[in-house]
Parts: structure tokens; sequence; C-alpha cells
């Protein structure tokens, strides 16, 4: 499975983006999607996933009634959806795909990820 993110940029405190996952080279209405981010001198953290089937979603505290994901199996893409935004969300964001429901706790566990897409937040 390949998967590419888009979508990120610059944006100031209070903006919106979008980002966009696209994969392929695999049974996309099959996986588990998820969202990662990663800030400098951080580990890797969870921010949201999605069922295969769209139905079930999960999100970070931090970042709950702000981003919303949603996913579109005829086109094979995830999406996420950032409201509000603040400095603190400043980081390389990254698409993740897993057979089954997405590990949260233990990124490393989910086997495909993409190249990771930066958004800067500026105050």
């Amino acid at each position: 499975v390949q998967l590419v993110e888009s979508g990120g940029g610059l944006v100031q405190a209070g903006g919106s983006l979008r980002l966009s996952c696209a994969a392929s080279g695999g049974s996309f209405e099959s996986y588990g999607m998820g969202w990662f981010r990663q800030a400098p001198g951080k580990e890797r953290e969870f921010v949201a996933s999605i069922s295969s089937s769209g139905s079930t979603t999960y999100y970070t505290s931090s970042v709950k009634g702000r981003f919303t994901i949603s996913r579109d199996n005829a086109k094979n893409t995830v999406y996420l959806q950032m409201n509000s935004l603040n400095p603190e969300d400043t980081a390389v964001y990254y698409c993740a795909a897993r057979s089954g429901l997405i590990v949260r706790v233990t990124p490393k566990l989910n086997p495909y990820w993409g190249q990771g897409t930066q958004v800067t937040v500026s105050s």
C-alpha cells in the first residue's frame, strides 16, 4: 500500500487546512486509516483514525471538536479537516493504514505510512 499526503502548508492561528491522503496498491476499503503527527524533538503521536467503513472514528483529546477525519472509499482517499488551528498543532502530519483498526498507542504497529506533510501554524 502506498500513501501520499497533501494539503499541508503555513496558516495563521485560527485558520483551517484540509489534509488528503491518497492510497494505492491495496484494498483501501478494507483498511483502517489514521493520521499521526510529529513535532520537532517529540515522538510521533496519534491524531485521528477512522474504520474501514467510516462508521467509527477516534480523536486525541486535544483535537476533538476542531478536527474531522473522513474517507471516500470510491476515491481511495482519507481526509483530515483541521479548524481553529493553533501553534501547538505545528508538526509533520503522517497518514497511516492498517488492515483492521489503526493502532493508536503504538504507531509502529501500523505497517503503512506516507511521507508526511508539513503543517505550520503561526501565532
